[in-house]
């Protein structure tokens, strides 16, 4: 799951982003309109989680903005104003949930997942393929039956090969989507990532690697 987090705030934009980044999520972090407007011209994002007073391009213009697009994020507007009026304003615009700060944590991964099981482009819940069986909203995955003990990025990552199969993606896919932006493209985390999966996997192999191609689940 990718979410764009978009808070002037930045202390609090920065314990959003690592808070969600812990919950296996990729996250891109904008603290102005202009900067996240750029992002969405480039990327695509499941859930965008939006303050409603921002600078550069106004959150609400914001909003109309995403909702407009063929291919809409879900939007979680997340503002101080929380009357019933403004969480009615809100709505109107476009936005598909509405939390008002101050907020319990564990209720806004809550909702953003929630926004990312109901965008309509939304795969399957279960995702299944070469005996392997994943849920991403109760976080469990199984191998012919055989419980999968992953951490975080472990299971982000075979998510994300189950959801491309049988397609390639490279180590770059992988980078985008497990972790963020700010991810060195000429690390090895994808590699040993994909090393210490594949043991938890087990036997036969299943993770296929094509060098100048990418890896896929066979």
């Amino acid at each position: 799951m990718r979410v764009l987090v978009v808070e002037d705030a930045r202390a609090l934009a920065d314990v959003l982003a690592e808070g969600l980044r812990d919950q296996g999520m990729a996250v891109d972090l904008a603290y102005d309109g202009l900067a996240a407007a750029a992002k969405l011209d480039v990327n695509s994002y499941d859930v965008v989680v939006l303050d409603r007073d921002l600078p550069g391009i106004h959150g609400d213009t914001l909003c109309q903005m995403i909702t407009e697009r063929d291919d809409r994020a879900m939007v979680l507007m997340l503002t101080a104003a929380g009357s019933p009026g403004d969480r009615v304003s809100g709505l109107t615009l476009g936005a598909d949930d509405y939390l008002a700060k101050p907020f319990h944590f564990p209720e806004l991964v809550l909702r953003v997942r929630s926004l990312a099981r109901r965008r309509p482009s939304a795969r399957p819940r279960t995702l299944r393929a070469a005996g392997i069986e994943l849920d991403p909203v109760r976080r469990t995955a199984t191998r012919d039956g055989r419980h999968l003990d992953l951490s975080v990025k472990e299971f982000a990552l075979l998510e994300a090969l189950l959801r491309a199969t049988p397609a390639f993606l490279s180590a770059e896919d992988l980078l985008e989507q497990v972790w963020d932006e700010h991810a060195d493209p000429f690390t090895n985390t994808v590699t040993v990532t994909i090393g210490r999966l594949r043991r938890k996997l087990g036997d036969p192999p299943i993770i296929t690697t094509t060098p100048g191609v990418g890896y896929r689940i066979t």
